[in-house]
């Protein structure tokens, strides 16, 4: 291979570096939400609310009741809440136990509901 055309390869290869460099890679649009603890137990609080079929299934679109799944939910929010202890911010504290509130009332209304009958 002759220098001038090992060259022009080097010298292609160095430009489509710089302008990989200057294009973003991610839009800010599109750039990941930063995971945080509010996200977390918001994302648990969301699928136990879908759970005990007070929200539509993104996935079927249809309200459909899980109480056993609701209750796993709702206890692996305690549980991180006991093993958190200490260590939440007032506000993350707050919410958490908001949360729990809420899922474990509206579980107990879920709950002492009759069985309806199945068409």
């Amino acid at each position: 291979m002759s220098d001038e055309i090992k060259k022009q390869i080097d010298e292609s290869w160095k430009d489509a570096v710089s302008k990989e460099k200057e294009s973003p890679k991610i839009k800010s649009d599109d750039a990941p939400m930063k995971v945080n603890f509010g996200l977390f137990i918001t994302g648990l609080m969301m699928e136990a609310v879908i759970a005990l079929g007070d929200m539509e299934n993104p996935v079927t679109h249809k309200k459909e009741q899980n109480l056993q799944h609701a209750k796993i939910l709702i206890d692996t929010l305690e549980m991180l809440k006991e093993k958190t202890k200490n260590n939440l911010s007032k506000d993350e504290d707050e919410a958490m136990s908001s949360i729990l509130y809420d899922l474990r009332m509206r579980f107990v209304a879920k709950a002492k509901e009759p069985d309806k009958p199945k068409s």
